[in-house]
């Protein structure tokens, strides 16, 4: 990336500026994205506007020294084909689609190398890039498919440890410990997701999306197991009739989460690609103002 004393500006018009003596560039927020991408693919020294960075990046455009962007390639996909590939058949299976079920154990594997393993080596990726918050929601999301799938694998015991000794793990009032806490995790992941929500909002509508649905979805999970502790404890089938309806609202709500998720992968593969189209995820870099960029603004008004 070029640093900020290499910017040119472009002139009035909204074209941009001719290729100087320093081989540097300007990409106009009005530039069109095949052009920009072919301009990233051919300058010795580019500077990228905040809508282009931010689709590429997840991030907004934030000033790092060094020249990684342009030696290796982009994580961000890699990071997002996990979490897809997770979340996208949970939320079937917890609307029980074709028979589905079991809260999702079927993919077990996949929520431990797939999602776990390629989120955290995405959000490292970003982390060497200099993004720091894709670099912490990937993070965040590969420990959190490492946590969900180690816990519904039988041999880390996390069942068994509520049983009462001589009794299956499966047996009644044994699983009503488990049950409410592993609610608090999901709870609290819905409160990490509401950090990251008021965060997304200076990167793009998309992310927006993603963030209020999962916040919505962890609450309602979190009530669907303490219901089912609930069902199992008082004997109440009510309790359980309502377990399962908050259940399948998650999973539909999730399945918004899964396409605004393909959405962006599909977004971003295309202008990694220099397609001919591109397709739109709401840029918010620029409608909410950093706090340098405010400070900056009162240090030139004074």
């Amino acid at each position: 990336m070029a640093t900020e004393n290499h910017v040119k500006q472009a002139p009035s018009n909204g074209e941009p500026l001719e290729k100087d003596f320093s081989n540097t560039y300007y990409l106009g927020d009005n530039m069109d994205q095949g052009e920009a991408m072919k301009r990233i693919h051919t300058a010795g020294s580019i500077s990228i506007s905040p809508e282009l960075f931010e689709k590429i990046y997840l991030s907004p455009k934030n000033a790092v020294k060094g020249d990684l962007r342009k030696t290796f390639g982009n994580p961000t996909p890699i990071a997002l084909v996990g979490f897809l590939l997770c979340l996208s058949p949970l939320c079937c299976d917890l609307m029980g689609w074709r028979g589905a079920g079991g809260n999702g154990a079927a993919g077990i594997a996949s929520y431990m190398f797939f999602g776990g393993i390629t989120m955290f080596l995405g959000g490292l990726l970003e982390f060497f890039l200099g993004n720091t918050f894709p670099s912490v929601v990937f993070c965040s999301f590969g420990a959190f498919w490492l946590t969900f799938g180690g816990t519904l694998q039988p041999s880390f015991y996390a069942y068994a440890l509520y049983a009462p000794e001589g009794q299956p793990a499966s047996a009644g009032m044994a699983t009503v410990g488990f049950l409410s806490s592993f609610a608090f995790f999901l709870l609290f992941m819905g409160v990490l997701c509401l950090v990251f929500l008021i965060c997304s909002l200076r990167t793009n509508v998309v992310f927006v999306v993603i963030f209020f649905t999962l916040v919505i979805a962890f609450g309602l999970l979190a009530g669907a197991y303490w219901q089912n502790a609930n069902s199992i404890m008082y004997e109440d089938p009510s309790a359980a009739a309502l377990a399962g309806r908050l259940q399948v609202t998650a999973g539909a709500i999730l399945f918004i989460t899964a396409l605004s998720g393909w959405w962006i992968f599909f977004a971003i593969m295309l202008a990694a690609l220099d397609f001919p189209f591109q397709i739109p995820v709401g840029d918010l870099s620029t409608v909410i103002k950093g706090y340098s960029e405010r400070m900056k603004a009162v240090e030139h008004m004074a």
